[in-house]
């Protein structure tokens, strides 16, 4: 396996016109490098739209069934390579491998149930009010467009951009996150093995600012799709409503888990601790409250240190290890920072709330798992996204203060209530102001058949996964077909 990468254009992979480039590093062990990558700038961005353009008229007129085949071809080639892609994924992003395995898993799935709506391209047959008039709907590709990618899930979220957009007709350029650019390489090589025709998928690495920002800018794309943080969504939303571009996001979350009097105790103890510490935390469903009915809030939090107590933390590589490294210094840093605003504001800790500096963790960004008690809705660290090893316990007195807490920030993702009271789990269903409502379940572990999103700051109102994932790439289109023989003229009656 190759470590030096440039950029995707065309077909073939080609030198950064900066000459620059950047390193990507274990965050388990910052002394690995575990390959170096190009740092692009506009020009090379131009290049890949360039290419994207030239290569979107035949694209678009291949039958889609057709181009469902090239991502049929591209999950059975992954099912061949999970182990290994997986192991990469631990290197170069730090989560356990079993999550790593999870995370490709999930890719391969949804590339599968694409590769699927390819043979379920459907519009409808409308009736028409005038005789002798058939009409229909079809979706139509929107042309070019930008993908860009976080580093927490590096295979499974360019995958749940990359195929609605291909099977949609669209080609497309894939600008992946700076953290995880070696799984965005080597997702990109499966397509060009499969025969991809060249310019349809094209890859250009860098930096936000210096790559992203071209990429939403460029005259010649007509739709971003992005998920990261809330700020850079925004910003993203106001350039393309500027330009009448299509703009998908999905951002920042603060989920929450509900735990009611009736609850499966032990059962709601091990979907907290696997909700608030997967992937370190670092999930944009990651559970970072625990609104707690006061009659089992002291044996819930028992129970729940207990479990945390034996979380292990350390190298994703290693089977015992329950808590991998965050992603980086930055965002260790920014998860420190919070422990500590949540110790100002009042809450206390009763987890963690340290950084792991031994032998064993010395050369990574690693922060035990870190659980407060007291916490309110009005806190900063209960309203503000942290994206790290951190959850809080908040006490209520029931179901209608659980679902006011619950929906009082300004996130909307992911839900979920612990009870059997069939009452208090549709007052969730029907009051909850998230995308995705669980009962009985974690906050995460979204399926791919179902769409994905959340609302209020969550996104803006667009889906991903699920069949919806074909709206974020279309257009619908009426056609209308007189076969009278003479002017029809409707509504002239």
């Amino acid at each position: 396996m190759r470590t030096e990468y440039g950029n995707f254009i065309d077909g073939e992979w080609v030198d950064s016109t900066t000459g620059e480039t950047f390193p990507s590093a274990n965050p388990a062990d910052r002394n690995e490098v575990v390959g170096t990558f190009a740092r692009s700038g506009p020009a090379d961005v131009d290049q890949a739209v360039q290419a994207a353009l030239r290569a979107y008229p035949d694209w678009m007129l291949t039958p889609v069934p057709q181009r469902s085949d090239y991502l049929l071809r591209v999950a059975l080639i992954l099912e061949g390579r999970k182990d290994e892609f997986a192991e990469v994924m631990t290197r170069e992003m730090g989560k356990t491998l079993n999550e790593s395995r999870a995370d490709v898993q999930e890719g391969i799935d949804f590339a599968h149930y694409m590769s699927g709506e390819g043979r379920r391209f459907f519009g409808d047959t409308i009736p028409a009010e005038l005789p002798n008039k058939v009409q229909m709907t079809m979706r139509h590709p929107i042309g070019v467009v930008g993908l860009i990618t976080p580093w927490n899930f590096p295979i499974a979220i360019p995958l749940w951009k990359i195929a609605p957009a291909l099977i949609s007709g669209c080609t497309a350029v894939f600008k992946p996150a700076e953290d995880t650019p070696l799984c965005a390489a080597l997702l990109t090589d499966v397509f060009n093995e499969v025969g991809l025709p060249p310019g349809v998928l094209n890859l250009v690495n860098g930096t936000g600012e210096g790559a992203g920002s071209a990429l939403v800018d460029h005259p010649d794309v007509r739709a971003i799709s992005f998920t990261g943080s809330l700020d850079v969504g925004r910003a993203i939303n106001e350039k393309c409503a500027r330009a009448m571009k299509r703009c998908s996001l999905e951002l920042g979350s603060k989920n929450a888990l509900i735990v009611m009097p009736d609850a499966q105790l032990g059962l709601a103890v091990e979907a907290s601790a696997w909700g608030a510490f997967a992937t370190s935390g670092q999930r944009c469903t990651a559970t970072s409250r625990l609104i707690v009915h006061e009659d089992v809030r002291e044996p819930f939090t028992e129970q729940l240190l207990d479990r945390v107590g034996k979380m292990k933390v350390g190298n994703g590589l290693d089977p015992d290890v329950e808590l991998a490294p965050v992603i980086n210094e930055k965002q260790k840093n920014r998860v420190m920072e919070y422990i500590s605003l949540g110790q100002q504001e009042g809450a206390t800790i009763i987890a963690g709330g340290d950084e792991l500096t031994g032998d064993e963790h010395a050369n990574g960004y690693f922060i035990a798992p870190t659980v407060f008690d007291e916490m309110t809705p009005t806190m900063r660290i209960a309203r503000e996204e942290i994206f790290g090893p951190v959850t809080g316990v908040m006490r209520v007195g029931s179901i209608d203060e659980a679902i006011e807490a619950a929906n009082g920030t300004e996130y909307g993702l992911s839900c979920s209530i612990y009870s059997h009271d069939i009452t208090n789990i549709f007052k969730c269903a029907q009051q909850l102001e998230f995308g995705l409502v669980y009962a009985n379940a974690p906050t995460i572990g979204a399926e791919i058949q179902v769409p994905f999103g959340g609302m209020k700051s969550t996104g803006n109102g667009h889906r991903e996964a699920g069949p919806q994932a074909l709206d974020e790439f279309t257009e619908w289109k009426t056609v209308a077909i007189d076969f009278s023989g003479k002017l029809q003229r409707a509504q002239m009656r």
